[in-house]
């Protein structure tokens, strides 16, 4: 190995043993082990695409309750798209994983989807903004990071093409995080039409330049550019989910889905493409999708927040948020409507005070006039009892 002197002239020193620079890979997987790592997946699509069934699928464990018939119709009433957070702690060989999955109930299950990502997209950037704050502070001992480090978009496997909901979600997401189509219930279409809906959908996404993750290819390891080549080719995944065993005609127990003409393997690289998202999120790729997240997309928010805003100024709230737009005009017509009644009731009741003014103006003005009367009559008699009066009495 070489060193440099003072002077800035080469020097060479003994190999033999070296410095323990060598060593460098292992302490710092030693503090990685020790340490452990966050992971936060996002899940959007529709009702019904196998967004709880994947999870559960791919972490072999119910972490996700799925939703009863009664629930999901309760859902569809509220209007809204929900943000659920749930978490779990992963741990394998001594190395510990503190995973949040953020599921979006609600995501495109109504006849007005305009701006249904808006909640999505929200989330993603407040979790960047709690994140930019906490790193602004003076002690930044315990930050909580709860940055969007992939987002798995279920594409409803219609055959066709990309919806105009579809294009425009993928389109604000994908600007934002890393985001991964998937199409769900891929069991449901032939071989055939699978590879036609895969070409559909990747053509769409360049002709709209909808930004979704790629891995790198460039690698001095021969293996891991092959493979990162195969995880490109399969984009958009296509993925069968089921938590059940079921046999297979030569007697294996395998997770899959029984039809009468044979088993859907999940875990079979001809049936699907789940082993291959399962490798891109835990296996191969969880580290580079980390790094992207902190050096591309949160980096991006961080510079743009810091050009428009000065140091420790909190950031301005939107306003046109859909949800918070229709509850506002909801409060608006409530409070219009409660307005007119008001002022109806108060026009009622001005003119019953009206009416009752003009009642006793009319009782005083008799009054009046029957007071008159009286002085008049009592007048005449004192005129008719003077001495000069002429009166008889009989």
């Amino acid at each position: 190995m070489t060193a440099s002197d003072t002077n800035g002239s080469a020097k060479t020193q003994p190999s033999s043993g070296g410095i323990g620079i060598a060593n460098l890979p292992n302490q710092l997987h030693k503090i990685v082990t020790k340490k452990g790592t966050n992971f936060s997946l996002m899940v959007v699509g529709e009702s019904g695409t196998g967004k709880t069934t994947f999870i559960n699928t791919l972490l072999t464990t119910e972490l996700i309750e799925p939703l009863d018939d009664a629930s999901r119709r309760k859902k569809q009433m509220d209007r809204t798209v929900d943000i659920n957070i749930h978490k779990a702690e992963l741990e394998e060989k001594m190395f510990s994983v503190k995973l949040n999955v953020v599921d979006t109930p609600g995501f495109g299950d109504y006849v007005d989807n305009n701006d249904c990502w808006l909640p999505v997209v929200d989330f993603i950037e407040n979790q960047y903004e709690q994140y930019l704050r906490q790193e602004q502070q003076p002690v930044r001992k315990g930050i909580v990071d709860m940055r969007v480090h992939a987002c798995l978009y279920f594409i409803r496997p219609n055959g066709h093409t990309l919806k105009p909901l579809d294009v425009r979600a993928m389109k604000a997401i994908g600007a934002r995080v890393n985001l991964i189509p998937v199409i769900a219930k891929a069991d449901t279409l032939s071989p055939a039409a699978l590879r036609q809906f895969k070409k559909r959908i990747m053509d769409v996404i360049d002709a709209q330049s909808i930004r979704i993750y790629q891995p790198p290819i460039e690698s001095e390891d021969e293996h891991s550019m092959q493979r990162n080549r195969d995880i490109i080719s399969a984009m958009p995944f296509a993925i069968i989910g089921s938590d059940k065993e079921v046999r297979t005609e030569d007697g294996r127990m395998v997770k899959g889905r029984l039809y009468p003409w044979g088993v859907a393997e999940v875990e079979n690289d001809q049936h699907c493409d789940f082993k291959k998202l399962r490798s891109l999120l835990i296996r191969t790729h969880m580290l580079d999708l980390i790094s992207t997240t902190e050096e591309f997309h949160y980096d991006k928010y961080r510079i743009t927040q810091m050009k428009t805003r000065k140091f420790g100024e909190p950031k301005l709230k939107k306003a046109d948020n859909k949800k918070f737009r229709e509850e506002e005009d909801n409060l608006r017509a409530r409070f219009t409507e409660k307005v007119k009644l008001e002022e109806n009731r108060f026009r009622q009741w001005e003119q019953r005070l009206i009416a009752e003014r003009d009642r006793l103006n009319k009782d005083l003005e008799q009054e009046h006039n029957l007071v008159k009367q009286l002085e008049s009559e009592i007048e005449a008699l004192s005129n008719s009892g003077s001495p000069n009066g002429k009166f008889f009495r009989k």
